[in-house]
C-alpha cells in the first residue's frame, strides 16, 4: 500500500517535489535493500525472516519508482504484484509450519524435506520466486527495475544489484536449515501437505509460474498507465525521460543496406 501510495499520491500529486527528491528516495531504497537483507539474514524466527525480506523487496520497488523511466516503473508495478504473491504464499507456508510444530524458530526445525517432500517442494518454488529466479514472477520485475533504472540511476543500480545476491543468501540458508538434514524426534512426525492446503497454495504457485513465463498480459495493462504518469511528471516539472539509444549498426551492414537501396531505385 505504501509503494502504491508513492505512485498515486506522491509522484502524481507532487511531480516537481518527486523529481527534486529523487536522489534521497533512491538512496533510501538502496539502504532499505541492504538493511532488510542483513536483518533477514540474522533472524532466528522464520516469520520475521520473511517480514524483513519484504523490506528488501520493497526497496527495489522504490528504486524503480523514482528512476522515472517506463521500463523501471512498469517493472516496479509488476514487482508490487509479484511481491504480494510470493510473500503472501510464504506467510501461508510459515503459518502451516507453526500449526504443525507450534514454533517458528529455525533452530527447532530440521529435516522437514525427508518427512514432507511435497510441502518442501511447494516452499522451494515460492522461495525461489522471492529470490528472483528466472522463469518465476520475481525475476521479471526485478530485472526490469535494474535494466530500466540504469539510464537515470546508474550508481544506485550498481549497488542495489548486490542485494539480489543477499536475497539468495538468507533465503537459501534458511531453507537449508529448516528442510535439509536428518529430522530429529520432534520433526519426524511433521505432517505432509493436506489437500485443502494444496488447493489454497496452487493458485499462488500457478500465478507465480505464469507471470514468470508469460508476463506480457500484465505488462500490456500496466505500461499505458505508467506512460500517462510519466507524461504528467514531464508536464509539471523539468524532468525529461532519457531517449532510447540508437542501435549500433556495423559499417558492413550500412554498406549492404545502401547497395540494396540503390538496386531498388535502379
Amino acid at each position: 500500500m505504501g509503494t502504491y501510495g508513492l505512485l498515486r499520491f506522491g509522484v502524481y500529486l507532487f511531480p516537481e517535489s518527486a523529481v527534486w527528491a529523487r536522489p534521497l528516495f533512491l538512496t533510501l531504497a538502496v539502504i532499505g535493500i541492504f538493511w532488510g537483507a542483513i536483518a533477514a539474514t540474522m533472524q532466528t524466527d522464520l516469520k520475521r525472516l520473511v517480514a524483513y525480506s519484504s523490506v528488501a523487496h520493497l526497496g527495489f520497488i522504490v528504486l524503480g519508482t523514482f528512476a522515472l523511466t517506463t521500463v523501471a516503473l512498469t517493472g516496479s508495478v509488476l514487482q508490487n504484484i509479484s511481491h504480494g504473491l510470493s510473500t503472501g504464499a510464504l506467510f501461508l507456508l510459515v503459518g502451516m509450519i507453526y500449526e504443525r510444530r507450534h514454533t517458528r524458530e529455525i533452530a527447532k526445525l530440521k529435516g522437514l524435506q525427508k518427512v514432507a517432500p511435497v510441502f518442501a517442494a511447494a516452499f522451494m518454488v515460492v522461495m525461489l520466486s522471492s529470490i528472483g529466479v528466472p522463469g518465476l514472477n520475481g525475476f521479471v520485475g526485478e530485472f526490469m527495475i535494474l535494466i530500466g533504472s540504469f539510464a537515470t540511476a546508474r550508481w544506485w543500480v550498481v549497488v542495489a544489484a548486490t542485494g539480489v545476491i543477499l536475497a539468495a543468501l538468507y533465503l537459501l540458508w534458511a531453507y537449508q536449515r529448516v528442510f535439509h538434514g536428518e529430522p530429529d524426534d520432534d520433526n519426524k512426525t511433521f505432517p505432509e501437505l493436506r489437500w485443502k492446503e494444496a488447493s489454497l497454495l496452487l493458485p499462488f504457485i500457478a500465478l507465480i509460474v505464469f507471470t514468470g513465463v508469460f508476463p506480457k498480459p500484465m505488462l500490456n495493462r500496466i505500461e499505458p498507465s505508467v506512460n500517462k504518469l510519466l507524461e504528467h511528471v514531464e508536464q509539471h516539472s523539468d524532468y525529461r525521460r532519457p531517449e532510447p539509444a540508437e542501435p549500433v549498426v556495423p559499417a558492413e551492414a550500412e554498406e549492404a543496406a545502401a547497395e540494396t537501396a540503390a538496386e531498388g531505385e535502379g
